[in-house]
């Protein structure tokens, strides 16, 4: 027998027990101390029917099924309706059964009484429980709660029944100026945004949980960055938890990261129009186990290919992608693909084994100062690399290329961006030559990302600091690992051929806001408990990051968020002379190397040096 259950036989018993007592004490009150016991006594046997009749419309009504610490507005109604149905049939009853010692005002008074103390067990049920609560939950985290609408009222009520949310909750917060001062759920409506920090100092707030989930995408993060500049630990309630009100899952709430301060208005494709793209294909993602390439699989499979081949040189990260697709998606057609894109002989051999349709080339050396280190690897990887895999979509007719490239291709100033560029230039330049539609697509940085900075500042963070920021101006273009995949995707389905397309990654990010953020996202306070250090700018790095070309035009596309640049082309002779350049100082120094990709590529500026600043930070110079 569980609690429930036991609890309720115990009320069960109480409600035949009130019945006696409520027609005593009405006796006692409207009789002498003689009378009342004589007739008490003697209308116990109707006293009795008239308690059954009450136990039997209190079960008719679910009441013994109801966990009464719990109950809310239709289970008290429930109740009310029961007892009302009793007194009616008792006064029936009454009429029916001529009984000397039971009169109609005697009965009507005690059935009112006899149903009031049945409503009050009830009611005392919760308030001990809750008393008893109180007494146990001096230990309770205070937390201000965002949002005063369904999904915060759904987290209060559940805050009172849920043992595992140990939250007192102080009030809540909401922009909508009918619902200031209001109760709701016993918990009040104490102010609106513009007061979140000064609330979390007056109420000692320990824990801020955002409740609301009917809210654009930039109100969120603005409303999200205020609550991250008062210090305090910030949770989100998320996923099924904000579809459905149900936080019985204690893990349906999560931690505020950064990605929710830098969100935007979510991305809407033309699922049509990028199914007709991949439904039924063949599709190849080089560089499958990277951040992109990873995540331009997951988003693939959505729009049922006839096969997905999975292609990179490392292997861990490949076979955990590989395990995660075979799991999720067990009727997939997949196959798996140890090989590195400088192979053009290997990439040849799977080219014509598998006759891909669509090629998403995502393969490439990415961080910057490691590729000015050894800049012989970037040639091979990304501008040796991304021809090898051009020409066999060429040589094999494969319908179309999509290119992965970067905002550092735009007047690069480090080599890695110039063999981005190269890339680009590859090709646009095939595209005059082969029935494959070659495009590019160029973005920024990815947060998350395996080149990001915000695990970089995590890690920093954990370590108890310093953060550092190569210089406090510097900005950078940021989207999410899914936003980015699924703009590709969209910007691949437009192709027509030679385009490069632009993403909108919507307004710069300064490096040291992002990193302030992290840290007070972590609970300490930038520059006190969390130094930021600024170590000058790297080899080849800008401070502003661009993203198109000084001499290229922009058109918009059918998606408000992607763009195309024409830059001028070039013969192919002209092309292959170029790569054989390049290929030919692969073994020379560094030096050579840059010297040779500047003459390559026009547009590229050889970072020379470091200058210091009067406020001691580094400055790259280019040549």
């Amino acid at each position: 027998m569980n609690k429930l259950h036991l609890k309720n036989r115990y009320l069960g018993m109480l409600d035949i027990f009130v019945c006696f007592i409520a027609y005593f004490l009405v006796y006692l009150l409207l009789l002498s101390m003689d009378e009342t016991f004589d007739k008490f006594f003697g209308g116990v046997p109707f006293v009795a029917l008239i308690a059954v009749v009450y136990s039997s419309f209190l079960a008719f009504f679910s009441v013994y099924h109801t966990d009464w610490v719990y109950a809310g507005a239709k289970e008290y109604l429930r109740l009310i309706l029961a007892c009302l149905c009793s007194l009616i049939i008792s006064i029936l009853l009454q009429a029916i059964i001529s009984n000397k010692n039971v009169s109609f005002k005697l009965n009507l008074a005690a059935n009112i009484g006899n149903s009031v103390f049945v409503c009050l067990c009830r009611f005392m049920v919760r308030l001990v429980y809750n008393i008893a609560g109180l007494r146990k939950g001096t230990d309770k985290k205070r937390a201000l709660v965002i949002g005063a609408g369904s999904l915060a009222m759904a987290f209060v009520r559940d805050v009172a029944h849920n043992d595992k949310l140990d939250y007192e909750i102080v009030g809540l917060i909401d922009d909508d100026k009918t619902k200031q001062n209001l109760c709701m759920h016993g918990t009040k409506v104490i102010g609106t945004r513009k007061d979140i920090e000064r609330l979390c100092k007056e109420k000692d707030v320990e824990e801020i949980i955002f409740a609301i989930y009917t809210l654009k995408p930039n109100e969120k993060a603005d409303i999200l960055d205020i609550c991250s500049k008062t210090g305090k630990k910030v949770k989100i309630i998320h996923g099924l938890a904000a579809n459905i009100n149900d936080f019985s899952n204690v893990n349906k709430l999560r931690e505020l990261n950064i990605e929710d301060l830098l969100e935007r208005e979510a991305v809407k494709l033309d699922n049509e129009l990028i199914s007709g793209d991949i439904c039924g294909k063949t599709v190849l993602v080089t560089g499958a186990g990277g951040s992109i390439g990873s995540e331009l699989c997951r988003q693939i499979v959505k729009f049922n290919p006839a096969r997905l081949v999975i292609l990179d040189i490392y292997e861990n990260t490949t076979y955990d992608l590989q395990n995660e697709l075979e799991e999720n998606y067990p009727d997939l057609d997949l196959v798996t693909l140890i090989a590195s894109v400088r192979d053009k002989k290997r990439l040849s051999l799977i080219f014509e084994e598998y006759h891909p349709d669509v090629v998403f080339h995502a393969a490439a050396h990415k961080h910057v100062p490691l590729m000015e280190d050894s800049p012989c690897e970037a040639i091979k990887n990304n501008v040796v690399g991304t021809y090898n895999t051009a020409l066999c979509a060429k040589e094999y007719e494969v319908q179309s290329f999509v290119l992965i490239s970067t905002d550092k291709a735009v007047n690069p100033t480090n080599i890695m961006g110039a063999s981005k560029r190269m890339c680009e230039m590859i090709i646009q330049t095939l595209q005059k030559y082969s029935k494959t539609e070659f495009v590019a697509v160029r973005f920024g940085n990815v947060l998350g990302s395996n080149g990001s900075v915000i695990p970089r500042f995590k890690k920093q963070i954990d370590k108890g600091g310093p953060v550092t920021v190569t210089h406090p101006e510097i900005t950078r273009f940021f989207m999410t690992i899914p936003e980015a995949a699924q703009l590709v995707l969209q910007a691949a389905a437009y192709a027509k051929g030679g385009e490069i397309f632009v993403l909108d990654m919507g307004q710069p990010v300064k490096i040291r806001d992002l990193a302030e953020k992290m840290i007070r996202l972590s609970g300490y306070t930038p520059n006190e408990e969390i130094k930021i250090e600024y170590t000058g700018l790297r080899p080849g790095e800008k401070l502003y990051e661009e993203l198109l070309m000084n001499e290229e035009g922009l058109e918009g596309t059918e998606h408000k968020k992607i763009f195309i640049g024409k830059p001028v082309d070039m013969e192919i002779s002209e092309l292959e002379e170029k790569i054989e350049r390049l290929k030919s100082v692969v073994d020379e120094d560094n030096e050579t190397i840059k010297k040779i990709m500047a003459e390559v590529v026009p547009t590229y500026e050889i970072y020379h040096s470091t200058n210091q600043t009067a406020d001691g930070d580094k400055q790259a110079v280019c040549v």
